[in-house]
């Protein structure tokens, strides 16, 4: 008679499978293997949406930023020039910088009997896209500067190279328009705002950046108009 091989031993029972426990066994095999391909599966899924959206994103056309805007404020400057009896500031920035507008506007003056207020205005675009604007009105008062600066209060002085400006600050930031920082001076017949809602160092360096003009101002001789600000 053929001999029988004894039913191997299994270590973890100490002794041989029973025929259930073969079953249950494979049983549970197999769950585990069509458990792993799921999850193989659903990684490879994955892959493959992601690697599909990385060349959808990468195949789409992107227009390029839009440039800074190119004001040529100092030519504009000299085209008004001979209508103002002042020496009319131009700013002297980095390239980082750009300018939306420049005009000369009249304004009525807020004070009756007085005549209307010639002023030289200027926008400027910081390096973080805020705004920066210069005004240089002609024999101006205080109420002018008062409306030009959204009726913002002193807080104190601050000198830059050598020329003393009075600071303003609205403070919240949320309602205070154009004007969350600003600078002003008084050369000879001028007066110079400089305000924005840029970082106040910005409106610092526009200040710093017209030191030339403000003391051209203070030099230049009453009624003929003078030549524009140059560093």
């Amino acid at each position: 008679m053929k001999d029988t091989k004894p039913p191997r031993v299994v270590a973890e029972l100490g002794r041989p499978e029973t025929p259930q426990e073969t079953a249950d066994r494979k049983a549970e095999n197999s769950r585990l293997y069509r458990s792993r391909k799921t999850v193989n599966n659903l990684v490879l899924s994955l892959l493959a949406t992601v690697g599909l959206v990385v060349v959808i994103v990468l195949a789409v056309p992107r227009g390029e930023a839009p440039e800074r805007p190119t004001v040529d404020y100092a030519q504009l400057a000299g085209q008004a020039q001979p209508d103002l009896p002042v020496p009319l500031l131009t700013p002297e920035l980095g390239d980082d910088w750009g300018s939306n507008y420049a005009d000369v506007r009249t304004a009525a003056s807020p004070v009756a009997g007085t005549p209307d207020i010639r002023s030289w205005n200027v926008g400027l675009i910081s390096p973080d896209d805020e705004f920066v604007g210069l005004v240089q009105g002609v024999d101006a008062n205080d109420t002018w500067l008062l409306a030009e600066l959204d009726e913002a209060r002193p807080t104190g002085t601050v000198t830059i190279d050598g020329v003393e400006w009075v600071e303003y600050a609205n403070g919240s930031g949320s309602d205070d328009g154009n004007v969350a920082y600003a600078l002003s001076t008084i050369a000879g017949r001028s007066t110079i705002a400089v305000f924005g809602t840029a970082k106040s160092e910005y409106v610092l360096d526009v200040a710093r950046s017209v030191r030339t003009g403000v003391a051209a101002n203070l030099d230049a001789p009453s009624g003929a108009p003078a030549e524009t600000d140059s560093e």
